[in-house]
């Protein structure tokens, strides 16, 4: 059974730091494209960052140069990595696979960046 648990999320200060934690279960990520995803309100569900098999990275034009995604396979984890946040990126952060499988989506984990 697929599994995916994201955890990691919070209340930060503009400017500030959070790092976002992804595990999963019934698939290795290390041999999966996996992506982090973020729906704001009132707003589509959209990629934020993904990485292949080969570990290369893409991100949105709006979070790169301060958000890195990364994996541990020995813990089958998905990381984000988000510095100088914005309050634009104020929304509920996913993972998944790359491109998505809708039977895959978690909870996510809510990221709140406000004064």
């Amino acid at each position: 059974q697929v599994q995916l648990v994201e955890s990691g999320g919070g209340l930060v200060q503009p400017g500030g730091s959070l790092r976002l934690s992804c595990a999963v279960s019934g698939f290795t990520v290390s041999i999966n494209a996996m992506g982090w995803y973020r729906q704001a309100p009132g707003k589509e569900r959209e990629l934020v960052a993904g990485m292949i098999s080969r570990g290369i990275t893409n991100y949105r034009d709006s979070v790169k140069g301060r958000f890195t995604i990364s994996r541990d396979n020995a813990k089958n984890t998905v990381y984000l990595q988000m510095n100088s946040l914005k309050p634009e990126d104020t929304a509920v952060y996913y993972c998944n696979r790359m491109p998505a499988n809708s039977d895959y989506w978690g909870q996510g984990t809510q990221v709140t960046v406000s004064s």
